[in-house]
Order: C-alpha cells, then structure tokens, then sequence
C-alpha cells in the first residue's frame, strides 16, 4: 500500500517516540509487535507512516533531519530504537508566535527551548512546504498554551488541504467553529489533545467509571501529576494551562455519573522536577462510599515514561486518518477522536469509543 505522508508541528519528545516508534516496528509481526492497540488498521501497518515536512523552532533542530533534530536537546525521553535512517526531511524553522513561554529563559539550556534565529515560515511558506512534499496530515505538537501557534498551524492544514490531527489541548476539533471550516473543505480532522495508552487520564476515567456503574458515589478526587520534560517545565506558567486543566478534568467529569462540584475534583498539573526527565508520575486518590454510606477511597501511584505513552495512540489516529483521505470523509471524526482524545467534540465511555473506533476502521460507520 501507498505511505501515509505525515507533516509535524514540533520534533519534541513526543514526535521523538512516534518516529522511533515507526522505525522500531518495523521489522516486527503482529505476533511479537507489544504495545500497539492495533496492529493493522486499513491495512495499514506502523511502518507505513512517512514524515516528510518538520516544523520547530529550537536552534538544534532547525536545519537538521528529522532522524537527527529528534534526539537533540531538550529532548529526554527514552531512546528505544537509536538506529533511525535518515528521512529525508529536513526541519524548518516555524513560527514562534506563543509557543515560546517567557519564564523558560530562567533555566538551562538542556532544559528549555532556545529559538533559532532563522527567519520564522510565513502561513504561505508553511502551505508551500505542505503541498510541495505531499504531506497528507499535519500533526500538531505545540506546546501546552501555544494557542496562536496551534491556530496558526490549524490554518495551514486548511489551506494546503491536508489533514489535522490535534494532539494538544488548545481546542480546535471541539470548537464548533473551527470543526465547520474543516467540514466545508471536506478535510479529515482528530482531536482534541491525545490520551496516553495507559497514562493518568485514561486511568482516571476508567476508575471513575467503575465507581459509577459498581454504584460507588464519587465525593473527591484529586490527579497530581509530575514530570521533567519541556511539557511540565512549559507548564509552570498557570497562565497556560486553562486549556489543560479543562480538558483533564472533562475527560473524567464526562464518565462520572453525575457531575462533580468543582472543589472536589482537581485534576492537572502539578510540579517540574528535572530530575525525573520524561518519566511522569501520578499521584491519584479517590473517596466515595459504598454500601450503607459506609465512606471508601482509593489511591494509586502510576510512573510511566510520558512520550512513548502517547505514541503509539498517535499511530493509530494516523492510521484512521488516512483511511478517511481513501474513503473520501471529510470534517470531524467522532470515533477515533472520541476514544483517542480526552477532550473530543462528544465524550463517550471508553467501552463505547472502543467499539465506535472498531466499527469505523471495518467500515461500518462513516465517522
């Protein structure tokens, strides 16, 4: 089958583990092929996604292929596949915009990101780049708070026709207003701000939702998370993350029950250790009562390396992407979106996203 051309919006952590990722799988079979929700999707394999157009902004990336820019500071997730061939694809310098916090300037230089002082990409140098290197879906990985950036890469998706899978959580499938010009242009679109395979949020909602259906009342809850990567050094700026912490906290109010009072759900993040690197760990607890009122609570520690966690999720929204592109569906993809994202245009369960995403890749549902 023909590659899946794939355009990304920041070689940071996370793009790291996706391309690792891809290289990694790809001497592997179904049968030994560990960590991946699905293995053919479509008919499309791991290892038949292909970048071929990268944006960032650091001066160690910018210039540089991508097989190269992904191990380059401030990276610092896991390296589990060293070997990556040269791709071809050489990093350009993007837009700035607010996708630079002003505080990271305070820390050192493995730690935070330094600007290139090459010219930034106008939107018609982006779209140009789009379209010459027959990218077919542009993934967004901004930093928490990059709200303009997010946009602005948004509408260049729009108007070089490709599709946009939207990792992080500035909301553009769940606006309604941006899912419409998606929509009128007939463009796949998956977001919003991707759940992790086995992370704090996914782990959240799916204690929650045993409470609720084991007839357990949920009276508090908190999820503090901690972690060393430019993601939690980004997010010492609370002016950033509005966005976040909403969608986090939908994630696990959608499945609930009856909603929460906002003083007893806390949900987000918490703390920048550099120490930790991309390891993230979560501090969860969780009080209710049982039977007869009798009072209960839960709490639960996770460690998980933050970046590999989201990648393989990416994979397979790649995947369901593309195979909207070769079955001519345009506009929001409510399946995958709802089982791949926390913040989607409409929550379902896991259990329902699940068999939504199931029913969508055999073709059974259009989106």
């Amino acid at each position: 089958m023909d590659k899946i051309k794939i355009a990304i919006a920041g070689i940071g952590n996370c793009a790291s583990s996706l391309i690792q990722g891809i290289e990694y799988y790809k001497n592997k079979n179904e049968d030994d092929a560990i960590g991946l929700m699905h293995w053919d999707i479509g008919g499309y394999k791991p290892s038949d996604i292909e970048v071929v157009a990268a944006f960032d902004i650091d001066k160690r990336k910018v210039g540089k292929d991508v097989s190269e820019a992904i191990f380059a500071p401030p990276n610092c997730t896991a390296v589990f596949c060293p070997e990556i061939p040269p791709t071809g694809a050489i990093v350009k310098m993007g837009s700035i915009l607010d996708g630079v916090s002003e505080h990271m300037v305070d820390y050192s230089d493995n730690r935070r990101f330094i600007p290139s002082d090459e010219q930034e990409l106008t939107k018609e140098q982006v779209v140009k780049e789009l379209q010459d290197c027959g990218a077919e879906i542009l993934l967004n990985y901004m930093p928490v708070g990059s709200e303009n950036a997010t946009r602005f890469y948004a509408e260049c998706a729009l108007e070089a026709g490709v599709a946009f899978i939207n990792n992080m959580p500035v909301f553009i499938v769940s606006n309604p207003e941006w899912a419409a010009k998606f929509e009128e242009k007939g463009i796949p679109i998956i977001g919003d701000d991707i759940k992790a395979q086995l992370g704090a949020t996914i782990t959240h909602r799916m204690l929650a939702d045993l409470f609720h259906k084991r007839g357990v009342k949920l009276e508090r809850t908190y999820q503090l998370n901690t972690g060393g990567n430019t993601d939690f050094l980004n997010m010492l700026n609370r002016n950033r993350l509005a966005s976040k912490k909403e969608s986090k906290t939908e994630a696990v109010q959608s499945v609930v029950g009856q909603r929460m009072d906002d003083d007893n759900i806390h949900v987000g993040p918490s703390d920048y250790v550099p120490w930790q690197n991309d390891n993230k760990l979560c501090f969860l607890r969780m009080e209710g009562k049982l039977f007869g009122d009798v009072p209960m609570n839960i709490e639960l520690r996770l460690s998980v390396e933050d970046s590999p966690n989201s990648a393989g999720v990416v994979i397979d929204a790649v995947r369901c992407c593309k195979l909207a592109l070769d079955r001519g569906i345009g506009g929001i993809l409510y399946s995958p979106s709802s089982y791949f994202m926390k913040h989607p245009p409409k929550q379902f369960t896991d259990d329902e996203a699940h068999a939504m995403t199931d029913a969508f890749i055999k073709g059974e549902r259009d989106n």
